[in-house]
């Protein structure tokens, strides 16, 4: 039986097969040994980080350790609020933190605590507001025609429905379209400043 560590855009915690392409973690959320004790958090650290380091193996769904989640790829995960990490995605999280840094100008230099404290109520609170799909940039995933818990990826002039299991029903882009982003607004201003989310290839064989 799959374990209950599949992160879906929404940022809810479900059970499927298979891992994805990244995995991450918001922190230790199991109290006995492969049962999730918490849709939650308990850092607001929630990172993306790639799924083999250095070879090193960790224990799944442990007390005492943060707890492994999974993604279909990078745009699930920046849907869900995961940022890239900054120790095993160095070069990903420096291009993030650029993006970042245009989109949300201040006096000081940005951190990675202080872009986490900014996104955290955006993945929690989860109030987007209906906006034309033309004004979005790729990489978002959205919700289209009220369908709640349906998401569809934004990728070079289609759409394409989201799975665990990878990408499907390619439909035409109308820019037209009003549609709720699911990726949060933060996370949207990163991709419309250029950076580019890793997909799964089923985006591309779509």
């Amino acid at each position: 039986m799959p374990l209950q560590n599949r992160v879906t855009p929404w940022s809810a915690i479900e059970a499927s097969p298979g891992r994805g392409l990244f995995t991450g973690n918001r922190g230790c959320l199991v109290a006995e040994p492969r049962r999730l004790a918490t849709q939650g958090w308990r850092t607001k650290a929630w990172i993306c980080c790639v799924t083999d380091w250095r070879g090193r193996k960790r224990p799944q769904m442990q007390p005492g350790v943060w707890t492994n989640l999974y993604f279909l790829d990078e745009a699930t995960a920046l849907a869900a609020g995961h940022r890239p990490c900054a120790y095993c995605r160095r070069a990903d999280y420096n291009a993030f933190m650029a993006a970042w840094a245009e989109t949300h100008p201040q006096p000081d230099k940005w951190r990675a605590a202080t872009v986490d404290a900014v996104l955290h109520p955006e993945r929690t609170a989860r109030t987007p507001a209906p906006t034309r799909l033309g004004d979005l940039p790729d990489g978002a995933l959205v919700e289209r025609d009220g369908r709640t818990g349906e998401a569809w990826l934004k990728a070079e002039g289609r759409l394409l429905r989201w799975s665990q299991e990878g990408y499907r029903d390619g439909a035409r882009l109308d820019p037209d379209e009003t549609v709720l982003p699911v990726t949060p607004p933060s996370m949207l201003s990163v991709l419309s400043a250029g950076y580019r989310p890793v997909l799964h290839p089923s985006a591309t064989a779509s």
